[in-house]
């Protein structure tokens, strides 16, 4: 069965929530999946916790948002292998590379996983 880039895009979004939820303990509100050519771009909303929002927001301590970041980043670095392969099981394409960041002011993460080659080519 040939599925549409739609379903595509709809099985990692719900991967990511898996993982998320799973991994991280907390699932974001709301995560889109994107693709483009040899790139998947996943945007997740509403991923800080209470906890982090409220050290994101800590008058006069600038350090918060950096540990938020560099915490975040070594937990997705951690569980690195497990989002490879989820998204290579999806697409039948391997990982060539992984970048995120996340945002402590609007508590998105964006997530670009760049893979071995054309997402949607013919097998």
């Amino acid at each position: 069965m040939i599925r549409t880039k739609g379903q595509i895009e709809a099985d990692i979004s719900e991967a990511i929530v898996k993982f998320e939820k799973e991994y991280m303990g907390r699932g974001p509100e709301e995560t889109k999946t994107y693709i483009i050519d040899d790139m998947i771009l996943v945007r997740l909303s509403g991923v800080l916790t209470p906890a982090e929002k409220h050290l994101a927001k800590s008058e006069g301590d600038p350090d918060g948002q950096a540990l938020i970041k560099q915490v975040r980043t070594k937990l997705i670095e951690k569980g690195r292998t497990l989002l490879e392969i989820v998204i290579q099981d999806i697409t039948n394409r391997k990982v060539k590379s992984l970048h995120t960041d996340i945002s402590t002011h609007t508590g998105e993460r964006v997530i670009i996983f760049v893979m071995d080659s054309l997402v949607l080519a013919a097998e």
